[in-house]
């Protein structure tokens, strides 16, 4: 498959923030939550689509994913390009964009690329930064860009997605320690998972047939 000739423009903030202490402790954080979307369709393609420095799942088992590392406008790892992936339509069971909010890739287009090699019935883990965490301070001035659930939910439908009523906040509050568990609602933490499915069609009914209208005298 030919690669794009897209020319990557990284912004070094942003991927230097998640390489040093207080985004390795982020991504720590998350690295539970990426083995279990990559557990969700064992034996099925993936795609992940996030920072260089995030760390692989211990516990992940059986093919690796398509890996992405977000460089700016462009995408570096296991391919070289740009937007729109060189990726096939309805090719992934699963699709895990991590931070995507921290590259400079058009948002919109980001997810309507995720949701087009997207198998029906598959799903889009998100994760993303938590605007109203303290922790917030801590990426201050990095390049970095955080939006609350509910843009990305509108953004999630807007690219033909069906986004999961629950958001879970994940990540540290303040202190500079990694912490996995996943809580019921964003809060304070430092990053929240936003799920979506991408529907299956459904099946248009057949309509019934109209009974014939018999004219007066007429025989069956």
């Amino acid at each position: 498959m030919p690669l794009s000739p897209f020319r990557p423009q990284p912004d070094p903030a942003a991927a230097a923030w998640f390489a040093g202490a207080m985004g390795q402790v982020l991504l720590d954080s998350e690295a539970d939550c990426v083995g279990a979307a990559l557990q969700q369709r064992p034996g099925q393609a993936a795609l992940w689509l996030g920072p260089a420095a995030a760390p692989l799942p211990e516990a992940a088992d059986g093919p690796l994913p398509l890996r992405l590392n977000l460089d700016g406008a462009a995408f570096h790892g296991d391919l070289r390009c740009g937007l729109p992936l060189p990726l096939a339509s309805e090719s992934c069971a699963v699709v895990i964009v991590q931070h995507g909010d921290a590259s400079g890739c058009d948002q919109d287009q980001l997810l309507a690329e995720c949701a087009r090699v997207l198998l029906p019935g598959g799903w889009l883990w998100l994760l993303a930064l938590n605007p109203l965490s303290p922790y917030r301070l801590r990426w201050w001035g990095q390049g970095l860009h955080a939006r609350e659930p509910v843009t990305w939910r509108k953004r999630l439908r807007a690219a033909g997605l069906s986004p999961d009523s629950l958001t879970q906040g994940i990540g540290p509050v303040w202190e500079i320690a990694a912490d996995a568990r996943l809580q019921d609602g964003v809060g304070l933490r430092a990053a929240f998972l936003l799920r979506a499915e991408k529907r299956r069609l459904p099946m248009t009914p057949l309509r019934k047939p109209r009974p014939l209208a018999l004219q007066a005298g007429t025989t069956a």
